[in-house]
């Protein structure tokens, strides 16, 4: 046929791209079923016989050919309705169909399901062909194709089969539901342009993988992309691809099955976002708050909240809160001092009010309205304007625009009913805005925090006040002291710690003697500083009355005993530079270190007392030598004692920094100070040192 003479082709036709007139692969189908061809003459006689046939009744084409059909397939109580059918096909040119038993060569029976009718030749002779299978294997064949079309149709699981170029050749109705597209608009169409969104590669790479080595991808999950159906919303599904091959192995394509599991992925999302909550807040409980410093709760609020809740965090305190004798106003502008910043990316902080800046916001800025009303304010999508009201300026307004500044949050420091400051959340880089649940946990972080914040501020009044106290007793050093030179230094302990009661004293007495004096009230804070006042007034007043170091010390047990059952160790010294002689009384205190000139420092070996307080036991006064050059160094126990060294290696360190008597006594205060003090100042420290110089009796000193 040429070319002209060809008919159209069928609309409804798939071309395949194979060349026309080459034959396409036969199916494997009919060599399943086993399709029997037998046909017989007008008088029943079998005249052609195939192979299928042969395998089906169990006779040979040589044993089958001539032979009637009736008595050849046909048990002897049927033959009269098996002719009688025979002759109506041949007469009428009706088919029959239908399932019959027939008898094989063995003598058993065998189900066939039939397809007879009439053939006419050229030359006008009928003829019967019998087309026959085995019924069984037909009916098993009937329900997988029901089991699989109305598994397909009616499946939740979104079901489709794709051809070898992964193109849609079949699609369910689940499957149209999931795609928002009919399935009639997938039918013939790449994988690709239906699904239409580039979070489909990974799916489509394992149909590949699947088509290319055959082994299956089973409940591969989750897949998470969009739909044309709900392009705004991600959404999650389980997948399974399987390769279809026919019965002789042919690869026909893949079988997709897609389960939503939308559902089941959010609630994985939401309790992982949960327990990290969790987790955060139990962070936040552990970090914030390990110290009684104001400043560096803050930092430690800060470090939590970066980058685990937000880009940018800053704590910024009302300065009427931090100062006591400043008023807070109602009204007008609020102004914070800015406590700590931190940013997950250092660009990100340049808009923020660097640590210990002081600003002042409107009374309609978002940080006036959190700390007013106690409330927290949520600006989930910052725009140019609110960016204006959240930054201090015009130009730090530039600066968060320019850093991508898209969500605040500011949460109030709230302790006790009081609102201290506010914690202010930013997110630049992170494209989530803020919602309920972040709101929720950075007000429970900001609570906790504030609780610190608040118990650190009144821990630091009652510091600066014990503190206020404390050297406000200490002496200043008198003018002139006859053949002596003194050096003193007091350091409180740190913010961290309570100010402790330790003191000096240096007291000029009768016959241009000097009374050096160094103690510690054991204890902390106002109690302890106020006990201290009260031991220096007392032992002011005993030497006043010329007593011998150790009858000195025995009067300040007496009056410690009576002091709400504190104690107190004191180390009491009296210089006479006309015997060029120290007399040294002990209560429970380090031993003095002595420097002679030429000589290695050594600490005085000496009775140590009890501490004062204590009572029941008798002091002992030492007599020491003290000629010009010499130097006594008197401490309290904050200068040499750590939590992580033994006191007698503090001790040698101690005097081998007292190796160069002749430096001047100021930088040798430093110096110890500086070598020996712990950097957390855990203690505060009493330190006086003094050098004997030349005297002569008339006053003068050489």
């Amino acid at each position: 046929m040429s070319t002209a003479e060809r008919p159209p082709a069928d609309p409804g036709t798939v071309r395949t791209g194979r060349p026309e007139g080459e034959p396409s692969q036969p199916s494997g189908l009919m060599d399943l079923l086993g399709v029997a061809a037998v046909l017989l003459d007008a008088d029943g006689r079998v005249v052609l016989w195939s192979p299928q046939a042969e395998e089906l009744y169990g006779y040979s084409a040589e044993e089958a050919l001539g032979q009637y059909g009736a008595r050849l397939l046909v048990h002897a109580e049927q033959w009269d309705w098996v002719i009688e059918k025979f002759a109506e096909v041949m007469e009428t040119g009706r088919s029959w169909a239908g399932t019959f038993p027939v008898r094989r060569k063995d003598g058993s029976t065998r189900l066939v399901e039939f397809r007879n009718m009439r053939l006419t030749n050229d030359r006008g002779a009928f003829y019967a062909l019998g087309l026959g299978t085995d019924s069984p294997t037909l009916r098993k064949l009937e329900r997988d194709v029901a089991l699989s079309t109305r598994l397909i149709s009616q499946s939740p699981v979104g079901v489709a089969i794709f051809d070898t170029d992964l193109r849609y050749v079949v699609v369910n109705p689940a499957l149209e539901r999931i795609h928002g597209i009919p399935a009639r608009e997938h039918l013939g169409r790449p994988y690709r342009e239906v699904t239409g969104f580039p979070e489909y590669e990974e799916a489509e790479a394992a149909m590949r993988q699947v088509l290319r080595t055959g082994t299956p991808v089973v409940d591969r999950s989750p897949i998470v992309g969009r739909t044309r159906a709900d392009p705004e919303h991600r959404h999650a599904w389980s997948l399974s691809v399987y390769r279809l091959e026919d019965t002789q192995g042919r690869v026909l394509g893949v079988a997709e099955l897609v389960v939503d599991i939308t559902a089941r992925y959010r609630s994985a999302l939401e309790a992982a976002e949960t327990r990290r909550r969790l987790a955060l807040i139990a962070d936040g409980s552990a970090r914030i708050g390990t110290t009684l410093e104001v400043d560096r709760t803050a930092r430690e609020l800060a470090d939590v909240t970066v980058p685990a809740c937000a880009d940018v965090a800053t704590v910024d305190v009302l300065v009427s809160v931090l100062d006591e004798h400043r008023p807070a106003t109602g009204r007008g502008p609020a102004v914070f001092r800015t406590l700590a910043v931190k940013a997950a990316h250092p660009d990100d902080a340049v808009a923020a009010d660097p640590p210990g800046r002081i600003a002042a916001y409107a009374a309609d800025r978002p940080a006036t309205r959190c700390v007013r009303t106690g409330r927290p304010v949520l600006v989930r999508h910052a725009d140019g304007d609110d960016l204006t009201r959240i930054a201090r300026d015009e130009g730090a307004a530039t600066l968060l625009a320019r850093a991508g500044v898209h969500s605040y949050l500011a949460v109030p420091l709230t302790a006790r009913g009081t609102v201290l400051g506010f914690l202010g959340l930013a997110r630049a880089r992170d494209p989530r805005p803020f919602d309920e649940d972040d709101l929720a946990l950075a007000a429970e972080l900001a609570s906790r925090a504030a609780v610190c914040i608040d118990n650190a501020r009144a821990h630091q009044s009652v510091c600066d006040a014990a503190e206020t106290l404390q050297r406000s007793l200490l002496p200043d050093h008198p003018p002139r002291l006859p053949g002596l030179e003194v050096a003193s230094r007091y350091l409180p302990a740190q913010a961290a710690y309570e100010v402790g009661g330790d003191w000096y004293d240096v007291l000029p007495l009768g016959g241009d003697r000097t009374a050096l004096v160094v103690g510690d009230v054991m204890g902390s804070g106002i109690d302890a500083a106020a006990t201290m006042g009260r031991l220096r007034a007392a032992t002011a007043a005993f030497a006043d009355l010329d007593l011998d170091p150790a009858q000195i010390l025995r009067h300040l047990d007496t009056t410690t005993s009576r002091l709400e059952q504190y104690i107190a160790t004191c180390v009491y010294v009296t210089y006479d530079p006309h015997r060029a002689e120290c007399r040294i009384a002990n209560a429970g205190h380090l031993p003095p270190a002595l420097v002679r000139s030429g000589r290695r420092p050594r600490l005085l070996d000496m009775p140590a007392g009890i501490p004062l307080g204590v009572g029941g036991a008798p002091f002992e006064t030492t007599i020491v030598g003290f000629s010009p050059g010499d130097l006594l160094v008197l401490y309290t126990d904050g200068l040499v004692e750590t939590r992580h060294q033994p006191i007698d290696e503090r001790l040698d360190a101690l005097l081998r920094l007292l190796e160069s008597p002749d430096s001047p006594l100021e930088e040798t205060c430093d110096r110890l100070l500086g070598r020996l003090r712990h950097p957390d100042g855990h203690d505060d420290v009493a330190l006086l040192i003094a050098r004997a110089r030349p005297f002569t009796p008339d006053g003068s000193a050489g």
